[in-house]
């Protein structure tokens, strides 16, 4: 079965958003299939535990924001390359990956997070 691969990467960016500021219901209504498969190992398996996450996370770090640098699409899968801003100005740089089902609906969730350096021995950006 081919994947609509844009309408993936934008529905990944949308479901991140949409939770990551503050909605995560909206975001598990609107963009996660049947089930939901958490491969983070701070967040539980499962739709709710995936809510309740991203409620405490709203509710504990408000003034947080994110950029969405790229995103990839392959097959049914999307990575997303984000840059995070958390209070105290800490900057982080994450890799997030989804699986898309034959419907088009988030239903695996991959991610990698790693705070951005004051300096690198390459010199090079994070993004």
């Amino acid at each position: 079965m081919d994947h609509d691969l844009e309408s993936n990467k934008q529905n990944a960016i949308a479901f991140y958003r949409t939770a990551y500021l503050g909605d995560p219901s909206r975001a598990v209504k609107d963009y996660v299939g049947a089930e939901y498969i958490q491969h983070n190992p701070l967040v539980a398996d499962g739709k709710q535990a995936f809510i309740d996450y991203f409620e405490e996370m709203a509710r504990d770090y408000p003034d947080k924001s994110i950029e969405f640098v790229r995103a990839v699409a392959e097959d049914n899968l999307v990575a997303l390359h984000t840059h995070q801003t958390w209070p105290g100005n800490e900057q982080y740089v994450t890799m997030d990956f989804f699986r898309f089902d034959h419907n088009g609906k988030i239903v695996e969730h991959w991610d990698s997070i790693q705070e951005v350096p004051s300096e690198t021995k390459n010199g090079n950006p994070m993004y």
